[in-house]
């Protein structure tokens, strides 16, 4: 059994997708969906551990880790966990999230000029993969003591960071969008204005929900390549069964789930509602 906690969890798309992942391992598991307050978490925890594993979604991935064992070093890094693999009576937190984001990204220059857009809890882990893959690093957030903090703590990495209000006017080699600006229900808004993404040699956005945001159809249209957040959802979905049970996949395999997850985030949110 296994299970993804989160309040309030609405229509998650992790079922659908750990299903998948079973079937292509051979393997019969349940997995399922517990809406969990977060006053009740600790107390939910004894159940929770006879799981061989589970995910963890908002607002639980900073409250899980005093209720744990031991953190993975990437679960460490960021102070956040979204998965969990209970053994030999410990349970151990992991942050799979980075490894769906390197995945997403492969081929794109994360380690160049790199724009980014939000600076909250996925745009921290983003930040700081790229400041690791050695960017210069440009951060465009309205909430700039928050973007200054995270600017900081970066440096001491050794990173290039800078922080902006608006995009400047230059070219970068990926624009990365981490805030919901272009999410569903409201899909005509775009993070950017066009001028920023015609000057972008690569573009990645975290939405998955539309399948393609504006700012993705905008790259497209001007050729630019673009990847929505639907491949970062699965890859780090893999992620976890490769640490729950140490499974494998063939990349080829993933992606066909990536682009039938697509088609069915399309058929569940069809875009003309999200417009009305």
């Amino acid at each position: 059994m296994y299970t993804l906690i989160g309040c309030p969890l609405g229509h998650s798309m992790s079922p659908w997708i750990h299903a998948r992942l079973f079937r292509l391992s051979g393997k019969t598991a349940d997995y399922t969906l517990t809406e969990i307050p977060t006053p009740e978490l600790a107390a939910k925890m004894p159940e929770l551990r006879r799981m061989k594993g589970f995910n963890i979604t908002i607002p639980h991935k900073v409250d899980i880790i005093p209720l744990l064992d031991a953190l993975d070093e990437t679960a460490e890094r960021y102070q956040s966990v979204n998965c969990v693999r209970n053994a030999d009576g410990k349970a151990v937190g992991y942050n799979t999230d980075c490894t769906g984001f390197l995945r997403s990204v492969e081929g794109m220059q994360l380690g160049g000029k790199v724009l980014l857009i939000g600076s909250g809890g996925v745009g921290r882990m983003m930040a700081t993969e790229a400041v690791l893959h050695g960017a210069e690093l440009t951060i465009v957030e309205k909430d700039i003591p928050r973007a200054e903090a995270l600017a900081q703590e970066l440096t001491r990495l050794g990173g290039s960071v800078r922080v902006r209000e608006q995009a400047p006017e230059e070219p970068f080699d990926l624009l990365m969008n981490a805030s919901p600006v272009g999410m569903y229900p409201k899909t005509n808004a775009c993070p950017v204005d066009e001028a920023v993404i015609r000057r972008s040699a690569a573009v990645f956005d975290v939405i998955y929900n539309p399948t393609e945001t504006k700012l993705l159809q905008t790259a497209k249209r001007f050729g630019i390549p673009a990847v929505g957040g639907a491949a970062m959802l699965v890859w780090q979905a893999v992620r976890a069964h490769e640490i729950w049970d140490g499974d494998s996949y063939d990349p080829q395999d993933i992606a066909v789930i990536i682009r039938d997850m697509e088609q069915e985030v399309d058929r569940l949110f069809p875009a003309g509602e999200a417009a009305k």
